[in-house]
């Protein structure tokens, strides 16, 4: 039958709802039996211990109803005390007969009344350990349905569909919360799939670019009759620059994705030192831009992959000097604070509105118009903030209300902080 197979079904899956229903059932039933054999035990042992009326040692009892039914005049004569020996013989043997009697019909009283109790007892046992089960079936399926919200929004889940929530309503126990948390993943699985695809679009857009110079190059150059030497030299020079800024690119790139997978090697360093080189190696930059260059340069120990701290702070001192404006300032300063790393570059430039800083966190995101934008990958902050979220680090921008912006990336400084940051 249909529905002998569905009840096979179930007890080999042994769902939740059931096993919490055979919980409370196996609990009341446990209590119950407790409680019964507590009954059961001081009802036998209250009924066992009472007194049973006269004994075999009993000589002329004071009142003998057995004998008062039997023989009211004897009963009188036991009573005076002038009784023969016949006569107490008589009296003895009818209150040892009563006595008897008395003890056989107290036995079968409790006897049939334990017999009783249990019965009913047991009865009563089973039909509420029925009905509990029962009680328990809907109460674990009403208890149960927010955990059936929740498979089903998974199973909705996709790439494409990700913008569905739970939002459970009720009480604020422990299943609101799983709720809870659960909306809270799809939201950060909602964005992060989103800041993918844009991801994707842009940095295909701007390897695109590059590919498409080079080859507008080499199709105007070679569609030219007569070629000479400096067209072919300038198409190189075209063709170098475009090829260089592909590599850039592509080098960015890798080392965004490696950093968002997490830190590498981990070696003791100092900031101060690779803020040092960072601004040697950007000098000539520096001088052409005539860009005055402050420093406080104090050490700045702290615990990371080199690779990626070095990216990081070349791309913080790259960042200061391209944003700018000619004969501009920035300023580059490290220490720690309260066991902690920290470097910040402070440059002057263009005025940035508040709502757009966190913006420049993002892959290919510029401020201003094309045209206007200086040379880069679009890929620098990005790769900073990557490079800081996987070293448990923190980082803040705060734009200047005459133009600029300062940056400072805290970093730890050991291992223990680094898990105490994190947190």
């Amino acid at each position: 039958m249909a529905w002998a197979r569905e009840l096979t079904g179930l007890v080999r899956r042994r769902p939740v709802r059931l096993r919490l229903t055979l919980i409370y059932s196996g609990l009341f039933l446990f209590a119950g039996t407790f409680l019964l054999s507590v009954t059961y035990g001081l009802v036998a042992s209250s009924l066992g211990t009472s007194k049973q009326p006269g004994s075999s040692r009993t000589a002329v009892p004071a009142d003998n109803p057995g004998l008062a039914q039997a023989d009211p005049a004897l009963e009188r004569i036991c009573k005076s005390g002038l009784a023969t020996q016949e006569q107490l013989a008589k009296c003895k043997a009818a209150a040892q007969a009563y006595a008897s009697g008395a003890k056989v019909g107290a036995a079968d009283t409790r006897a049939l009344t334990l017999h009783h109790l249990l019965y009913y007892s047991l009865a009563a046992l089973a039909v509420t350990a029925v009905v509990s089960a029962l009680l328990g079936w809907v109460v674990a399926g009403r208890a149960l349905r927010p955990v059936h919200a929740i498979t089903a929004a998974a199973r909705r889940a996709s790439e494409e569909n990700l913008g569905e929530r739970i939002a459970l309503a009720g009480p604020e126990d422990e299943l609101k919360e799983l709720a809870d948390t659960f909306d809270a993943m799809l939201a950060r699985l909602e964005a992060a799939f989103a800041s993918q695809r844009r991801f994707v679009a842009s940095a295909s857009h701007e390897l695109r670019t590059p590919l498409t110079v080079m080859r507008t190059a080499i199709d105007v150059t070679l569609a030219k009759p007569e070629r000479t030497p400096a067209q072919l030299e300038a198409m190189a020079m075209d063709v170098r620059q475009a090829a260089e800024r592909a590599e850039a690119l592509i080098e960015a790139l890798l080392t965004l994705a490696r950093s968002d997978r997490g830190r590498g090697q981990q070696e003791q360093l100092d900031v101060a030192v690779l803020a040092e080189d960072a601004l040697d190696a950007a000098a000539p930059v520096i001088r052409e831009s005539a860009v005055t260059a402050e420093t406080a340069l104090r050490p700045a120990p702290a615990l990371g992959d080199p690779v990626l701290i070095e990216r990081l702070v070349t791309n913080l001192t790259d960042n200061a000097i391209r944003h700018n404006v000619p004969g501009g300032w920035m300023r580059v300063t490290t220490g720690t604070r309260d066991g902690i790393a920290f470097i910040t570059v402070a440059n002057g430039g263009a005025v940035i509105p508040p709502d757009a800083v966190p913006s420049l966190f993002e892959p290919f995101r510029r401020l201003g118009d094309r045209e206007s934008r200086p040379a880069g990958t679009g890929l620098g902050l990005s790769i900073v903030q990557s490079v800081v979220t996987a070293h448990h680090g923190q980082i803040t921008a705060r734009p200047y209300p005459e133009g600029g912006l300062e940056i400072s990336v805290l970093l730890p400084a050991s291992m223990g902080s680094a898990a105490a940051y994190g947190d």
